[in-house]
């Protein structure tokens, strides 16, 4: 016995998703785990390690083809792919079938997730929980008050680069709240969202300062060459991770997004949120004190 595992990731354009990915992979380690040997197919916008293109395979390789998640019914491309192995058996995992069994069913074997026979849970609820931190990117816009200074292409440019380099879920976030570019419509929304996140990557002040706030690590980087407002709040609040963006360096940003991800840039995180809200207990006092002070010298003037 020897199976190929077919879906809509075996097909260039029809629409897989993230559910048939995982649906696939459970697929293939269940059929490891009772040693039966198993090739995927797939397709070059859905390319897998190792997976073939199913239009060249041989088909008296295999004994079984397998198709994987999704909605199946009797029509294109799906045809073309029976009639290329037509001599193999056909098993049904986790379809929804467009048609009634009574008028349809190729299947030697079928476990539906739902028909004309039965609904059973959908096996993406079996796989283990992916550890893919989530990014909260939080970009600021050109800052023509700085002139020549603002380098705010490159720390973009540099950012997408680090993005390449590691999987990651990214959320751009937008803190400008007048057509906010993500829907967001209050300053409480948008501190919700970055508190939701594993690390930040901003070249915002407040994208720093929020996630700082809410313990969230960030990767601050200041547009402005020579450093400006962005440095000077990193600094005050001591928070180790800061880069200017007239001397990024790609293997120090990689470090960044790794230290970010641990336990104790965590802390670290905390740690400064705890030391900034005692400094501006005492900046409260002195307004305040001062405040009182200026408005009795005021009416006392007049």
């Amino acid at each position: 016995m020897r199976v190929l595992i077919a879906g809509w990731f075996s097909f260039d354009d029809m629409g897989a998703t993230a559910g048939d990915m995982i649906a696939r992979d459970l697929a293939y380690q269940w059929l490891q785990e009772v040693n039966i040997p198993a090739d995927i197919a797939d397709s070059p916008k859905f390319p897998y390690p190792g997976g073939i293109n199913w239009r060249l395979a041989d088909p008296n390789q295999y004994t079984d083809i397998l198709f994987v998640c999704g909605p199946f019914g009797n029509g294109w491309p799906v045809t073309d792919l029976l009639s290329h192995f037509n001599n193999c058996r056909l098993l049904g995992l986790n379809l929804s079938l467009m048609e009634s069994l009574d008028a349809w069913n190729p299947f030697t074997l079928l476990i539906e997730r739902d028909s004309s026979r039965k609904n059973n849970p959908d096996i993406t609820l079996y796989a283990a929980p992916p550890s893919v931190p989530v990014a909260g990117i939080i970009l600021s816009h050109k800052q023509k008050e700085y002139g020549n200074k603002a380098l705010h292409e490159t720390a973009n440019a540099a950012i997408d680069q680090l993005l390449a380099k590691v999987e990651v879920a990214r959320v751009p976030i937008d803190t400008s709240l007048l057509d906010n570019a993500g829907g967001l419509r209050s300053s409480g929304e948008v501190e919700s969202l970055i508190a939701k996140m594993d690390l930040v990557i901003t070249t915002r002040l407040h994208g720093t300062a929020l996630a700082i706030k809410n313990g969230i690590p960030v990767i601050a980087i200041d547009p402005i060459a020579g450093g400006a407002k962005i440095t000077a709040q990193v600094e005050t609040l001591n928070w180790p991770v800061l880069f200017n963006a007239g001397s990024l360096d790609e293997n120090k940003l990689l470090d960044a997004f790794n230290y970010c991800l641990t336990r104790s840039a965590r802390l670290t995180a905390r740690e400064c949120a705890a030391t900034a809200i005692k400094k501006i207990e005492n900046l409260k006092e002195s307004f305040l004190t001062q405040l009182c002070l200026y408005d009795k010298k005021y009416a006392y003037g007049n």
